[in-house]
């Protein structure tokens, strides 16, 4: 056959046109792949990357040591931390500091997760919850008061002496165990 010039066209069949609708046809008649969110949430995946969560110890002090690495590793600067120190008679963390001031601007944060990464203590982690939305833009930066994990069963909220008996080093072995009350009085 000789070659073909640039003057020919090629032959078009009498259904090679109907080819094409034939796709559309067919998906046309397939039940749709629609979610009915918000009234149906589907779970999200175990690990998830969502709304950020600062962790406590067993008995209540916070993880947070107010070391900064978090807000460092953080490629769109949405994370600001202040730290200060601890006192005998106000311990919030079981080092010698704690965040003091701790924030997240959800309008910046691209939930990349390499703040956790960088957390010596594991004191800042990700959720599951997805819905961060608000129609005021204040309300998209998280203080430490909406960041804190909820006081469990056995957990006194600080400024707190830690737990009788133990150092830091038996918070960052996971040595402590809830404590009570009156354990705190004392």
């Amino acid at each position: 056959m000789p070659p073909r010039t640039t003057d020919e066209q090629p032959e078009i069949g009498l259904f090679e046109p109907l080819a094409g609708f034939a796709v559309t046809a067919a998906t046309m008649f397939k039940k749709p792949n629609t979610e009915s969110y918000p009234e149906q949430k589907v779970p999200t995946a175990p690990r998830y990357h969502g709304r950020h969560q600062l962790n406590r110890y067993e008995d209540g002090l916070e993880k947070c040591i107010g070391c900064e690495l978090c807000a460092w590793a953080c490629p769109a600067d949405a994370i600001f931390v202040e730290g200060a120190d601890n006192t005998e008679d106000e311990r919030f963390s079981p080092g010698e500091r704690y965040g003091r001031v701790y924030q997240i601007n959800y309008l910046r944060c691209i939930g990349c997760g390499l703040c956790i990464e960088a957390c010596p203590t594991r004191a800042l982690t990700m959720t599951n919850e997805y819905e961060l939305t608000d129609d005021n833009r204040a309300d998209l930066i998280y203080e430490k008061d909406r960041l804190l994990a909820p006081l469990q069963d056995g957990m006194v909220a600080p400024p707190h002496a830690m737990a009788p008996g133990t150092d830091e080093a038996d918070y960052y072995l996971g040595r402590v165990r809830p404590t009570t009350s009156e354990e705190v009085l004392r």
